[in-house]
């Protein structure tokens, strides 16, 4: 719950505030021209990472028919000026990095759009909403995160990871996934089960369902307040059994653990057809 907890308190201040580093040289370009929609077009290599950072807007990926990424970000807002809020790309060694940039909401500070972990953005006063569409080639992998909006990515072929607080969470993929948010529910269907250490998803007010292949194998740990815990696999139960709180095997365990939490809300976990 601690880190639920302090996945709210961004929610809050409308902070984001993380940390990571890549290798490699980067290169910005700034969207000067105040083209709306934004687009952007690039090849990327599969194994690398497109990655959307926004605050007021979903963020909608699905399959690319090239090797190209494309992105299109729509701006509108009632109160403020659309035209205020730039797209900035960044290019780095892991990938390419895409974020809505909004005008600073405290002195002294100023947003900055950073890849991986790593991006401050304070807003305030600031209606503006900028949804994003992206569409992903084969094997490059996927993160997108927003505050205010859902993140719906279908039908990926890599690694693909997820974050907002206020919104639902859409994953669907060949590889692995991750997803976590707030007040949401979170509904995900991995094509990859074989991850290594620890694998989460996390949510506050929503339900988890997750899809897994058949193989799964994994040390589960689920939790849920006010739902029920339901799993198409069976578990080996370590301890004491509840409904709302499991700890057990799936499968042979393998080294690696799966734990989902909610408070309000079913965790299901589907065994693929």
């Amino acid at each position: 719950m601690k880190r639920l907890i302090s996945i709210a308190a961004l929610a809050a201040t409308v902070v984001l505030a993380f940390t990571v580093q890549f290798a490699g040289a980067s290169a910005r370009q700034r969207d000067a021209s105040g083209q709306n929609p934004f687009r952007w077009k690039g090849a990327l290599a599969a194994g690398r990472v497109i990655e959307i950072k926004g605050i007021n807007g979903g963020i909608k990926a699905e399959p690319s028919a090239g090797n190209e990424v494309e992105v299109v970000a729509d701006k509108r807002g009632r109160r403020s000026n659309p035209d205020d809020v730039r797209i900035e790309v960044l290019e780095h060694g892991e990938g390419v990095t895409i974020c809505a940039i909004y005008p600073s909401g405290e002195a002294g500070k100023i947003n900055t759009c950073e890849a991986g972990e790593h991006w401050h953005s304070h807003v305030r006063n600031n209606d503006v909403q900028v949804d994003f569409t992206v569409r992903v080639p084969a094997g490059v992998r996927f993160n997108g995160s927003t505050v205010n909006g859902n993140v719906d990515a279908r039908g990926l072929s890599a690694d693909a990871q997820a974050r907002t607080v206020n919104g639902s969470i859409n994953l669907s993929t060949t590889g692995l996934a991750r997803a976590n948010t707030v007040n949401g529910s979170i509904t995900a269907s991995l094509g990859n089960a074989n991850w290594s250490n620890e694998l989460e998803f996390e949510t506050v007010n929503g339900g988890i369902d997750l899809s897994f292949p058949s193989g799964l194998s994994a040390e589960l740990h689920a939790e849920t307040v006010n739902g029920d815990i339901i799993s198409d696999f069976p578990v080996t139960v370590q301890g004491r059994f509840s409904k709302r709180n499991l700890n057990g095997q799936i499968g042979g365990g393998g080294g690696r653990e799966l734990r989902l939490k909610t408070v309000n809300g079913n965790v299901q976990i589907r065994r693929a057809s």
